[in-house]
């Protein structure tokens, strides 16, 4: 990819110092970059290699057309992540942008350059409010110790179920002699077994028996220490949270990740109960007048509400009557818990901006 020419009223509205809007679409290895005037006239686009030295590069690229005040990214929560904390940390507004819809894809084709020259201009007209996550505080340690915990999880489960498909087919002797033992007891009794040297199927089975049972210890071990790890962040850094009926470590680290580091970047309560897919949304036509489910948002967040819901619904006095109230007045159980999840988004959302300011959620 080529850069743009600097034209002579290029070069005129660096001098002047007329603002510029710039927009990247970002890439694993490369970010391309486009910038427009004020006007939406187009100044130029480039390439730049995603690392230290291409931001720099980039942002003394785009300067030298003029004031950049206001950036559009595509990507934040990924590619782009480094981009906007390096663009945020230099006084640019950094507004996150989704990719263009098929409609503009199929008028104007697809190019990194279309993609970046596109951003810019969600950003000057006014589509792209949204404000990236600042992912550089106690909220983003979170997020990588919840990944970790789920990685792990995953990998012992799978190690658990490979181990009950070799004991299936494994000699009837050696399966008799863990019948009716509990899932911990199974896999102590597995790791403590006697391997000898690989010669037959039998031997073979002992083996990859002994080694799945010592995997699923190990990732166990590696599960409780992530937990403790997780835990200890929420206690420091939103112990509020922790106090509430029905909220855990885990379910507070899902909805912390989900509000992120910079809450004060969602306008009110109502932006994240809609982040979390607990607002109800309007399907009415014509005479019909109706909501419907939200089946958007962070699934991860809405599930994280509904465990809270039926943990209250076991334990909490307040929230049973609540149901046999609406109940009483002709509502769903379905419909109950999904009013209980909106008043749940709300409860949180308060604690989650008073965390922010009392404990130092918020990167200064």
């Amino acid at each position: 990819m080529t850069s743009m020419p600097h034209t002579s009223a290029s070069l005129h509205l660096g001098q002047s110092g007329e603002e510029v809007v710039l927009g990247v679409d970002t890439h694993k290895d490369a970010h391309v970059a486009a910038v427009l005037t004020g006007m939406g006239a187009a100044l130029g686009s480039r390439a730049f290699p995603a690392g230290p030295d291409g931001y720099r590069q980039l942002l003394a690229w785009a300067r030298s057309f003029g004031v950049l005040r206001r950036a559009g990214v595509e990507c934040t929560g990924s590619y782009g992540a480094a981009l906007s904390r390096v663009m945020t940390a230099e006084g640019i507004d950094v507004f996150e942008v989704s990719q263009p819809d098929k409609a503009v894809r199929r008028r104007r084709g697809k190019s990194d350059e279309v993609d970046a020259e596109s951003a810019a201009r969600a950003v000057l007209s006014g589509r792209a409010t949204a404000i990236p996550k600042s992912g550089d505080g106690p909220v983003e340690m979170a997020r990588l110790l919840r990944r970790a915990k789920e990685s792990a999880v995953k990998a012992r489960t799978q190690a658990i179920n490979q181990l009950r498909a070799v004991l299936v087919v494994a000699d009837p002797q050696l399966r008799a002699s863990f019948d009716g033992l509990g899932p911990k007891t199974l896999i102590r009794r597995c790791a403590d077994l006697a391997v000898s040297p690989v010669a037959d199927v039998d031997s073979a089975t002992v083996y990859v028996l002994r080694q799945l049972a010592t995997r699923v210890q190990s990732l166990s071990q590696e599960i409780d220490a992530v937990e403790q790890l997780l835990e200890e962040v929420i206690r420091r850094h939103a112990p509020a949270l922790l106090e509430r009926v029905g909220v855990g470590p885990d379910t507070a680290a899902a909805l912390l990740v989900t509000a992120g580091d910079n809450p004060e970047r969602l306008e009110n309560e109502g932006s994240f109960a809609a982040l979390c897919g607990a607002s109800p949304v309007e399907a009415s036509s014509g005479k019909s007048q109706r909501r419907r489910l939200n089946r958007g948002g962070d699934r991860q967040a809405n599930a994280a509400l509904y465990r809270i819901v039926l943990t209250r619904l076991r334990w909490d006095t307040r929230t049973q009557e609540y149901l046999q109230r609406r109940t009483a007045e002709g509502k769903t159980r379905r419909e109950v818990i999904r009013c209980l999840k909106r008043y749940v988004a709300r409860e949180i959302f308060a604690l989650v901006k008073t965390t922010a300011k009392d404990h130092g959620l918020t990167p200064a």
